[in-house]
């Protein structure tokens, strides 16, 4: 997927801000751009929540939030401040799709509008916490929550498919009694209808991504899950981006 503008000055601006302010997950913050942007252009609404739980992600999601005016705390992970739009504090694994649940219920006893959203990444889901949300959601049958997986392949101990294998994710998903859709996660286009689907019980989009995508020496490579970024791979980098 060939990247456009908006994406590659996502990622120009997750390297300025992430430098200055001493973060170094650009793997994962670069395979999750265009879920932001999918979210942040095209989503999300007054009355909905989003939370990011893929904590080591959350450059970009600081860079969205600062577009809207906002000033959330720049740190490694999420800190909770919803003033600022951030839900939750996240980056430990395993937090952000409980919350959510969580959220997504109070909502629906509530009768209260709008959809819950959450971001989660592929190492996250060998957590017992996803599991035990998944299951809870599917008991409450909440059609408002959305839950997307960045599902790159490699996590901060290696791939993914070598520690625990998520190749069953899907199938148990909808066996459970969630709506499934799985597609390429750096297309907006499959993105953006993915999430606005009507739905009569809760949605798990299984994204397929590249970890560190848009910059040729970080794409696929487990060492760009958390590295930092000196001159001269700066310089290959913003020179790739801004082709």
């Amino acid at each position: 997927m060939k990247l456009g503008k908006r994406s590659k000055d996502l990622r120009l601006e997750i390297i300025k801000l992430s430098s200055a302010n001493g973060g170094y997950h650009y793997g994962g913050s670069f395979s999750c751009v265009e879920i932001l942007l999918s979210l942040y252009d095209h989503t999300l609404g007054a009355d909905d929540k989003f939370i990011m739980s893929k904590g080591h992600g959350c450059w970009g999601f600081y860079v969205l939030l600062r577009e809207k005016g906002l000033d959330p705390l720049l740190e490694g992970h999420p800190h909770r401040d919803i003033n600022n739009g951030v839900h939750w504090t996240t980056g430990s694994e395993g937090h952000g799709l409980p919350a959510a649940v969580g959220v997504a219920l109070a909502k629906k006893l509530k009768n209260k509008n709008g959809e819950t959203y959450v971001l989660v990444g592929d190492g996250e889901c060998q957590e017992g916490t996803t599991w035990e949300s998944l299951l809870i959601a599917s008991h409450h049958k909440l059609n408002n929550l959305t839950a997307i997986v960045d599902f790159n392949g490699i996590q901060g101990s290696g791939f993914v498919k070598d520690i625990l294998s998520l190749d069953s994710l899907g199938d148990v998903a909808r066996k459970i009694g969630w709506i499934v859709s799985e597609g390429d996660g750096h297309d907006l286009d499959f993105l953006k209808n993915a999430m606005k689907i009507k739905k009569d019980k809760p949605h798990l989009i299984i994204a397929k991504t590249i970890k560190g995508k848009g910059v040729s020496f970080m794409e696929n490579q487990p060492k760009w899950h958390a590295n930092w970024l000196n001159a001269e791979f700066m310089s290959k980098a913003i020179t790739e981006l801004e082709q």
